[in-house]
């Protein structure tokens, strides 16, 4: 588990003037606030928080929103409330904790038929501040992550849930990467013979075309700067739910 000073220095190395006394506190009353309590796989239950907030080290935001990771489960599973959380952090982190304790709350069963109006009570419930979204999805995030440990009889709701209104959000936020992984760990579970013959498949290709990507790669490159065009060229692999999708359609 990630230790204190840890999480500090991520924040620090693209953020220099973090509040380091915040990040702490923060750290600690989360820590204290979910104390004995454990998660599925038997690990302390603020591991989870604590991996919430790393994750949003990567995409680089502010402090708020990763003091806000870290506390976001504790006016639900805790003894803490809102008012205290406010008067320790302040209004504006009080704010996000309870947005996303108002997700929490929503009834997001994964049906087709209510899949918009789904999308559209969770829009709704982070209209005033987007990060209560960015920490929403990082905390499904890494729940997909350790998906292993749920209830059997729950994961396929859980992940049918993911593909259905967290992947397509984390698209319209323009977080593919996020997108990607979500959907990956969805199919993954969903579809486990359908993405074994996939990535398989695909991994028997990037052997056998490796090389040749990456000659076209550099092509047209070369070819570009001849003409004087500055230009970064990427070939970029297709997903594996992806490719399944494209599969289903064209059948």
């Amino acid at each position: 588990m990630m230790r204190q000073y840890e999480l500090v220095e991520r924040v620090r190395r693209y953020n220099p003037k973090t509040d380091e006394a915040l990040l702490d506190r923060a750290y600690v009353y989360a820590m204290k606030a979910h104390g004995s309590q454990l998660r599925a796989s038997g690990d302390p239950y603020f591991s989870h928080p604590l991996e919430v907030a790393a994750i949003l080290t990567d995409l680089k935001l502010d402090d708020a929103t990763i003091v806000s990771a870290l506390l976001h489960d504790t006016i639900e599973d805790t003894d803490a409330t809102k008012g205290e959380i406010e008067r320790l952090f302040g209004h504006q982190i009080a704010t996000l904790v309870e947005g996303l304790t108002k997700i929490k709350k929503l009834d997001l069963v994964s049906k087709q038929a209510k899949q918009a109006e789904n999308l559209r009570k969770l829009l709704l419930a982070i209209a005033d501040d987007v990060r209560v979204l960015l920490v929403k999805l990082a905390d499904r995030l890494h729940n997909m992550r350790t998906l292993k440990w749920v209830p059997p009889d729950k994961r396929d709701r859980v992940a049918q849930e993911t593909l259905d209104i967290y992947a397509p959000l984390a698209a319209r936020m323009g977080m593919q990467d996020m997108r990607e992984e979500l959907e990956d760990l969805a199919f993954r579970q969903l579809s486990p013979e359908a993405y074994q013959s996939i990535t398989t498949r695909v991994s028997e290709l990037r052997q056998r075309n490796g090389p040749l990507v990456e000659e076209i790669e550099r092509e047209l490159r070369d070819e570009l700067a001849r003409r004087g065009i500055e230009a970064d060229v990427k070939g970029r692999e297709k997903a594996p739910y992806s490719i399944w999708g494209k599969m289903v359609c064209i059948s």
